[in-house]
């Protein structure tokens, strides 16, 4: 069989469809020539011929490189307008993805992460399905932003049960989506995740240095931005730097100050002035600021009257609560809210050292309290270390 010099071999047409992340079957969607047909001329056992070749390069679009001008300019002008605004995406198809994934932030604080991770992962099954649509330019950055949202919400669930190795792949995902979509308010939520996670692994210097990485990218007076400015005051706080723990503080009242309350609150990456007092009431209770105890009933306080239950915020605020009566030298109320966050079931792995840390203390002043506080625990998680 003599083949036409002038057109690719079928090895060629392989290695473009491999380049564009296609298999045979999504080709074979895009071109409506069978599989079989295809797999005989990417083998070298059907002939080539001109029309092969161009359904191939309308189907792996701009970037492929059997992407041919043509001669006259006119007709080139005519063929890249065509491509630019060739789509397989549907009207609203990126719009309802988009709205999903901003359902799902903001049921994060009132859902069990592994219940959120099956919803995750079902939209990014979605996703990838469009990936291998014919999308144009703007389209496939919002797909690419989208799955990046995505994958940092993925990142951050896997943080909080623990799962270090997951997390890890999951926010490098979205640090690689950031940095081809060009979204420097992802990439900035990719090292604040990364300083949590850090900050629960005890490794407070790392969880600074990634706070304020995360400063330099985000947007100024982002959600970001703020975020990872109250993470160094707490990562601070760890570490025993009254000075700029207290300097981290002051920029957060300030960036927050006349900050309107966002449409979604309970968005996990929306940035809600609600939050800041609870950060400055986990801040000052890591370092053993006497003001700790005042700020954290003022935080549950207003949990408690607020029109939406948010179980995992009141847990994490009667933590706070407990660390700071420990410091007031306050073991028996300490016990009882240290107990109500642990009898809530709402804990996450991320979480469960903060239960050791109010129970140690504890411990050095009434030994029985501390005792039943760990056996509540060790009912209510029995599958923790």
């Amino acid at each position: 069989m003599e083949s036409d010099p002038t057109l690719p071999s079928g090895a060629q047409l392989r290695a473009a469809r491999e380049a564009a992340g296609l298999s045979l079957s999504a080709l074979s969607a895009r071109t409506h020539y069978s599989k079989p047909l295809l797999g005989l001329l990417e083998t070298g056992q059907r002939q080539i011929h001109l029309e092969h070749v161009s359904a191939y390069s309308h189907a792996l679009g701009l970037g492929s490189a059997l992407f041919v001008e043509p001669a006259d300019g006119e007709q080139a002008a005519a063929e890249w307008v065509h491509r630019v605004a060739a789509s397989d995406l549907g009207r609203g198809t990126l719009e309802r993805l988009e709205l999903s994934v901003d359902d799902l932030a903001a049921a994060y604080s009132t859902t069990p992460p592994s219940e959120l991770l099956v919803r995750i992962r079902q939209n990014l099954g979605y996703a990838g399905r469009l990936m291998d649509s014919r999308k144009t330019l703007p389209q496939h950055r919002r797909l690419l932003v989208t799955v990046g949202w995505l994958s940092l919400l993925a990142s951050t669930c896997h943080i909080d049960l623990g799962e270090s190795s997951a997390a890890a792949a999951r926010g490098h995902l979205a640090w690689k989506l950031a940095d081809e979509a060009g979204h420097p308010e992802i990439a900035a939520w990719c090292l604040e995740t990364r300083a949590w996670q850090q900050l629960t692994n005890g490794k407070f210097a790392a969880a600074a240095e990634l706070s304020c990485a995360a400063q330099a990218l985000a947007p100024e007076g982002s959600s970001a931005f703020i975020q990872a400015t109250a993470q160094e005051g707490r990562a601070m706080a760890r570490l025993g730097d009254s000075k700029r723990t207290y300097g981290a503080l002051r920029r957060v009242a300030r960036l927050v100050s006349g900050l309107s309350t966002p449409d979604r609150p309970e968005h996990h990456f929306r940035y809600d002035p609600a939050k800041s007092d609870a950060y400055v009431a986990t801040t000052l209770a890591w370092l053993g600021d006497p003001a700790a105890e005042s700020y954290a009933r003022h935080v549950l306080a207003d949990l408690a009257g607020a029109t939406t239950v948010r179980p995992r915020r009141i847990a994490s605020a009667n933590l706070d609560l407990g660390l700071a009566l420990v410091a007031a030298d306050k073991p028996d109320e300490a016990a009882d809210v240290a107990l109500a966050a642990v009898t809530s079931g709402r804990l996450v792995p991320s979480n469960y050292w903060r239960v050791s840390e109010v129970v140690s203390g504890i411990e050095d002043r009434d030994a029985a309290d501390a005792l039943t506080v760990r056996e509540a625990f060790r009912d209510v998680y029995p599958t923790s270390p």
